[in-house]
């Protein structure tokens, strides 16, 4: 059994939970508050200025240039595509000047970022199994909402891009780099590979939930009976 396929088999639970999260649904059938989406989108430009940094780090561990061409390649995507799609929808949802001068990441969005660095310090497999989540979750939800239809043009064009054929090209792509990679490591080794995917796989159910809730800092407290 390859990496990949273990991994996603022991990290299914979580995966479910994102399939059956109230912020993707209402991206299915249209009905999420168009203010929570915002809320999304602005956070995810924040992450995704980061993912693409990770990428970039990922292409200075590469040991052969072949590999380094692909993630700096796969950061360069990161950073013409999506945050291209993110500038298309901030226009959609009028995001201002104002908006992002009072932004700041929520408290899941600093954690998972912060969690893709450390895990970077690593070598290629590192970066690679703390990344693959958000790559491969995104397809298989935009493989699952194919035929949804939302009737909100953000909508949909959030679901044609995460279930392009471009988009699981590129996912396929890292999906075998990371069974290349993890081919013949040791047990030890391959547990910490799994706990950087599974960690990553825990923050993107987190990312829909702090979006939902549209998350920042405060403490919240909750009284035992």
């Amino acid at each position: 059994m390859t990496f990949c396929t273990e991994v996603r088999e022991e990290c299914n639970q979580l995966w479910e939970a994102s399939f059956a999260h109230p912020f993707v649904k209402g991206i299915a059938d249209g009905t999420l508050p168009l203010d929570v989406f915002k809320f999304y989108v602005m956070q995810d430009a924040y992450y995704l200025t980061h993912f693409a940094k990770v990428q970039a780090i990922g292409a200075v561990k590469a040991l052969d240039l072949e590999t380094t061409k692909s993630f700096a390649h796969h950061s360069e995507q990161t950073c013409a595509a999506e945050l291209a799609l993110h500038k298309s929808f901030m226009e959609l949802l009028g995001v201002t000047e104002e908006d992002w001068k009072a932004f700041e990441p929520s408290p899941t969005s600093y954690a998972y970022v912060s969690h893709m660095y450390r895990s970077a310090e690593g070598d290629l497999a590192d970066v690679l199994a703390a990344i693959l989540p958000c790559y491969w979750l995104y397809y298989e939800i935009g493989e699952r909402l194919k035929g949804a239809d939302p009737d909100h043009p953000i909508y949909q064009k959030w679901i044609g891009t995460y279930g392009s054929e471009w988009f699981g090209e590129l996912v396929k792509e890292q999906m075998n780099r990371m069974n290349d990679l993890a081919e013949g490591l040791s047990d030890e080794r391959i547990k910490e590979l799994k706990t950087h995917f599974r960690r990553s796989s825990y923050y993107e159910w987190n990312f829909w939930e702090q979006a939902w809730t549209m998350e920042f800092w405060t403490i919240q407290t909750k009284e035992r009976v």
